[in-house]
């Protein structure tokens, strides 16, 4: 298998695509904070009517020991077997648009060819222009909108939505190198990174895919069911504010992230809210701990063993 080709095939029977349609890129797998790429794509795939047009192979881009399909056992016998999937559907918004949706894991191996693989898609189906999200934790309160870093070619998204603007090293997905090879060929690309509280991170917090659907309408016009998100993201809110209420600590170190955030957000000469200010930071371990021990109270309380 030495062509970009190889590694997907068409469906049968898949609808023709029509040309000049958005491309929607979420990979899970790495750095998704607050599961936020997870939530989109069930946002998406759990709702609007998606039907798949290629399908990659598994057994060319996964590591099956790392990402084991998952059995469901009955009693005495195998009843299914999930298998991970990559695809590229067809999918219609909420206002009837189509435009396709790149979605499921990050490839193990075979980058450089997985990357080919997508530009020659987004040639062949002649992709009028590709955005894609991540999310990565950071030190921010929860207490704040959630923030994004914006890059690609989309100057005026950059300027409106991009708060972070970093001149850093950070270590790649797959698409960023999509990216940078889309860029390149003089495509229109932007790619859409979350900026999640840190301690929040291993959590599903749905405010966290809100944003990333509320970006990518910014830059495609489409428009994505998110009120169950945002249903959720209230009473999830609620939960952890009722938290950091109970906890003088916790209230100490959420008010060192939203005096640090508000300061950046001011306009104060800080060239990142990761560093460079006043007063103790607290670690995402820091945080979750508090958040883990007052949960165990709450726990023990309402068992009616608590001391």
């Amino acid at each position: 298998m030495n062509h970009p080709e190889d590694l997907y095939s068409f469906v049968d029977g898949a609808p023709e695509v029509p040309a000049g349609l958005h491309l929607v890129a979420a990979l899970t797998g790495f750095a998704d904070a607050g599961s936020a790429v997870a939530q989109v794509t069930s946002s998406i795939e759990g709702v609007l009517d998606v039907t798949t047009v290629v399908e990659f192979d598994p057994d060319v881009l996964l590591d099956w020991r790392a990402r084991r399909p998952v059995i469901t056992f009955e009693h005495d016998h195998i009843e299914s077997v999930a298998v991970p999937r990559l695809t590229l559907s067809l999918v219609r918004d909420e206002l009837g648009q189509p435009f396709l949706f790149l979605s499921g894991y990050e490839p193990d191996f075979r980058w450089n060819a997985f990357v080919a693989a997508v530009a020659g898609l987004v040639e062949q189906l002649q992709v009028a222009d590709t955005t894609w999200v991540q999310s990565i934790p950071m030190p921010v309160p929860h207490t704040r909108p959630i923030r994004m870093t914006v890059s690609g070619t989309r100057a005026d998204l950059v300027e409106q939505m991009s708060v972070w603007k970093p001149e850093t090293q950070a270590p790649a997905n797959v698409l960023h190198l999509v990216e940078h090879r889309l860029a390149q060929s003089g495509h229109g690309v932007t790619g859409l990174v979350l900026l999640v509280p840190h301690y929040l991170s291993d959590t599903e917090f749905p405010d966290a895919a809100v944003a990333a659907l509320a970006g990518v309408s910014a830059a495609t016009g489409l428009i994505f069911p998110s009120d169950a998100l945002r249903e959720e993201g209230r009473e999830f809110l609620s939960r952890v504010d009722e938290q950091v209420a109970g906890n003088g600590e916790l209230q100490r170190l959420v008010g060192v992230l939203e005096e640090r955030h508000d300061e950046y957000m001011a306009g104060n000469p800080i060239g990142s809210p990761l560093t460079g200010v006043d007063g103790e930071v607290p670690s995402a371990d820091a945080v979750a701990a508090e958040l883990e021990r007052f949960l165990a109270d709450r726990r023990a309380q309402g068992d009616g063993t608590a001391d």
